[in-house]
């Protein structure tokens, strides 16, 4: 998914370089909502999760491969405001370290991963929740959904760059089937990695997980009226003291 210097033109460039230096503005003024005391060093392990994860692909078909974007994972863990700023950092350092994506391409990168595929991804999780049992342990397959989603909508956003702003001739259609296409396989790879992971920090640490804050919240509000109401149903049940 990432994109090299070249691929598109520089008027596209320098668009997607706004789109990304605003979203990347909105997030620092976000994310302060999303981060606590708690959250803040769980944002640093998420970014430096996704960026080891990144620089391992998965074959997906012959001569190709993918590998895992992380943005719909950040976005349940840490928030899709603090998500945006956790790619946005790991697609720098990977762009000034490893020329993995282009300088130019940057603003590309950032606003295909760190905002399309992190704010479908979240926008997809919030949905599945609606229609799966209201219960922490949805969390991740709701995740998954997301992750899923998120990869080729992201590979669909680069399409319709590269039909507007490409550097080569090709035809729209087939662009646009072909990256659809293999990223739909890329997203199942995406989807599983994604459900697995927030699993396994739903189970250890529920607390920390943003997008299981809302049912925790809703959890223990429904969990308070019966614990009140319990001593005073033992009140009235304890038999009273023999004459």
């Amino acid at each position: 998914m990432h994109v090299p210097d070249g691929f598109l033109d520089v008027p596209t460039s320098v668009a997607t370089a706004v789109v990304a230096a605003t979203a990347i503005g909105l997030s620092l003024r976000g994310a302060r909502r999303e981060l606590d005391d708690r959250a803040a060093p769980l944002a640093g392990l998420v970014a430096t999760f996704i960026f080891a994860a990144q620089m391992i692909n998965f074959p997906v078909a012959a001569g190709t491969s993918g590998h895992l974007i992380g943005g719909a994972l950040a976005a349940v863990l840490v928030g899709p405001w603090t998500a945006t700023l956790c790619l946005t950092v790991v697609l720098l350092v990977q762009g000034l370290l490893f020329a993995d994506g282009g300088l130019t391409a940057l603003g590309t990168n950032i606003t295909l991963m760190g905002v399309v595929a992190g704010w479908t991804g979240y926008a997809v999780f919030r949905l599945a929740l609606t229609l799966l049992p209201r219960r922490v342990g949805s969390v991740p397959l709701a995740a998954g959904f997301g992750g899923f989603v998120s990869v080729p909508v992201a590979a669909l956003g680069f399409a319709g760059l590269f039909t507007v702003g490409g550097t080569a001739p090709i035809d729209p259609g087939t662009l646009i089937a072909a990256m659809v296409g293999v990223h739909t396989l890329i997203g199942i790879g995406e989807g599983v990695l994604t459900a697995l992971v927030v699993g396994s920090v739903v189970a250890v640490r529920p607390d920390l997980v943003h997008g299981a804050r809302r049912l925790r919240a809703t959890a223990a509000a429904a969990a308070a009226p019966a614990s009140a109401s319990a001593p005073a149903e033992a009140a009235t049940t304890r038999p009273g003291p023999t004459p």
